[in-house]
């Protein structure tokens, strides 16, 4: 049976090692673990990185191959039945090759369509409406079956051994804020075994104009430039922005499907902090739907997150209810979301 419609056939996700939690972090950098709590309201997160040693554990490659393999698992598809492959990631391993590759490889794909797309969080919408629309093409292109992937590995890019002693807050927000993961769907254009229908995607810049409020520099060999921070947040500016843009996705979600927030059974909301989350679905007002939330608990660990959210999503979703995700990217402020279907 061939439509036009694109179906979710499984998730996967992939979290590196054990939690580390707040008391742990407040060791380590010397931070106030009740300040984390109460400041950034995230309760334990996930590094790929040793924080003893400093040693990378885990790869972006490592973890987007252990999510993409536990939906494929999940779906019951074979390599052979993968036309594509989409990663969303701001932290690839390497500038070339191209994660995404790497990761095909080791998933023993073979002349297949690969994909990486550099964004913040909104790049796994992104990469969600990539796929959606190699999907469309139906019969011009063959595509029936494909992989999108979102992750990150921040944690790398922090320097353990060093004195937090003094750091600006847009500095030490960095070493409690973020998180590593992956997560994974398989899509199809087919419903059969599918668990939910995709029926819209919403991406748009809508940074004209305004100063980014998340800056990350990818230092080469020069090393950084003198007196510039690596990583900078203007939270002040993230705080006062986002839970209005997380508002205008909901309503432009909602308009396009003809839905009203009555007809949501699950919200997935932005997920930039525990407490930020809080704030933002207070201010969504979908008092019936069921928050589905996982940043408390993973860190934010990027464009795994909204694939993080639809894992949890998919053993509660039923035969006809219906859930909207939002996703908010401060970086040059991006606004993405997406709704599904329980089938």
């Amino acid at each position: 049976m061939s439509t036009d419609e694109t179906f979710v056939l499984s998730t996967g996700a992939a979290l590196p090692g054990d939690p580390i939690d707040n008391t742990a972090l407040a060791k380590r950098f010397g931070v106030n673990a009740q300040w984390v709590e109460l400041f950034v309201g995230t309760r334990t997160r996930h590094f790929a990185v040793d924080l003893d040693t400093a040693a990378q554990t885990h790869t972006l490659t490592d973890l987007a191959t252990a999510a993409a393999e536990q939906a494929m698992v999940r779906a019951g598809v074979e390599a052979a039945d993968v036309d594509f492959v989409v990663l969303g990631t701001a932290t690839p391993d390497m500038l070339m090759p191209a994660t995404v590759n790497l990761v095909a490889d080791r998933l023993g794909l073979d002349q297949v369509a690969t994909y990486q797309l550099q964004s913040g969080c909104a790049g796994a919408v992104q990469a969600l409406d990539l796929g959606r629309r190699l999907l469309d093409g139906g019969d011009d292109t063959g595509n029936r079956t494909g992989i999108v992937i979102g992750g990150d590995v921040c944690a790398k890019h922090l320097v353990l051994d060093r004195d937090t002693t003094g750091q600006p807050p847009s500095e030490l927000i960095n070493y409690v804020l973020f998180g590593d993961g992956a997560g994974a769907v398989v899509l199809s254009a087919e419903p059969d075994g599918a668990r939910m229908r995709l029926d819209s995607v919403l991406n748009r810049f809508t940074g004209l104009g305004r100063d980014p409020a998340q800056v990350i520099h990818w230092w080469g060999e020069t090393g950084p430039a003198e007196g510039v921070q690596a990583v900078t947040e203007d939270y002040k500016a993230i705080e006062e922005r986002v839970p209005g843009m997380a508002v205008e996705v909901l309503h432009e979600l909602l308009d396009a499907r003809g839905w009203d927030k009555s007809d949501l059974s699950f919200l997935l909301p932005p997920q930039l902090s525990g407490r930020m989350t809080q704030k933002i679905v207070k201010e969504l007002g979908v008092d019936g739907a069921a928050e589905v939330s996982v940043v408390a608990d993973t860190g934010n660990n990027g464009n795994a997150l909204p694939f993080l959210q639809l894992d949890a999503l998919a053993p509660l979703l039923g035969a006809g209810q219906r859930a909207a995700a939002v996703a908010i990217e401060s970086s040059k402020w991006l606004k993405g979301g997406f709704t599904v279907e329980g089938l």
